[in-house]
C-alpha cells in the first residue's frame, strides 16, 4: 500500500473547517470539508472516508483537490457541455429566414414547416437535426407557431379590393 497524501495547507485547522462547515448549503462539499477535519484531527484515512460515506481513493482524491485549491477546490465542477449546433450568427439568419418566408418556386412550399427548415438547414450548414430541435430553436428564437394565413403568390390586391368594394355586404 502506498504513502498516504499529506495535507499540505494548513491555513485553516480543523475547527475552521467545521465553522465553515455550517455555512455551506451543498451536503456534498459539507461531506468533503468535515473528511479533511477528520483527517487533520489526526483519524486514519480509511475512518474518515467511511464517516462520510467515500470510500479511501475517494478521499484521497479530494485531499489532492483542497491542497490545490482549498475549500474552494472541494466545489463539484460542471462541464462546458456540448457546443451548439447552429452559432449565433447561423441562429440570427434562421431567424430572419423564417421572417422572410420560403421561395414557393425554389422551395416549394408557401410556408415553413419544422420539417421544411430541417431541410434547410441540413442543406445551407450541413447540419442535421430532427424536427423537435427545430421546433426547440424557434422557441428560442421567441418564435410563435403561429403564422398568417397563407396565400397565392399570383394574387392580385387591386382585383381583390375591386371585388370587395362591389360585392354586396350582408
Amino acid at each position: 500500500m502506498g504513502q498516504p497524501i499529506d495535507i499540505t495547507r494548513t491555513d485553516l485547522t480543523a475547527s475552521e473547517l467545521r465553522a465553515h462547515a455550517v455555512g455551506i448549503k451543498d451536503g456534498t462539499v459539507v461531506r468533503r470539508v468535515l473528511a479533511i477535519a477528520l483527517l487533520l484531527e489526526g483519524h486514519s484515512r480509511s475512518a474518515a472516508a467511511t464517516m462520510n460515506g467515500m470510500t479511501r481513493q475517494t478521499l484521497r482524491d479530494w485531499v489532492h483537490r483542497y491542497n490545490a485549491g482549498g475549500i474552494a477546490g472541494l466545489w463539484s465542477r460542471i462541464g462546458p457541455g456540448r457546443p451548439p449546433r447552429l452559432t449565433d450568427g447561423q441562429m440570427e439568419e434562421l431567424k430572419a429566414i423564417v421572417i422572410n418566408g420560403p421561395d414557393p418556386d425554389r422551395h416549394k412550399v408557401v410556408r415553413w414547416r419544422c420539417v421544411d427548415l430541417r431541410d434547410e438547414i441540413a442543406a445551407r450548414w450541413s447540419v442535421t437535426v430532427c424536427e423537435q430541435t427545430v421546433g426547440k430553436w424557434l422557441r428560442q428564437l421567441r418564435m410563435t407557431r403561429l403564422q398568417p394565413r397563407p396565400y397565392h403568390p399570383k394574387k392580385d390586391p387591386e382585383a381583390e379590393m375591386a371585388f370587395k368594394k362591389t360585392s354586396p355586404t350582408w
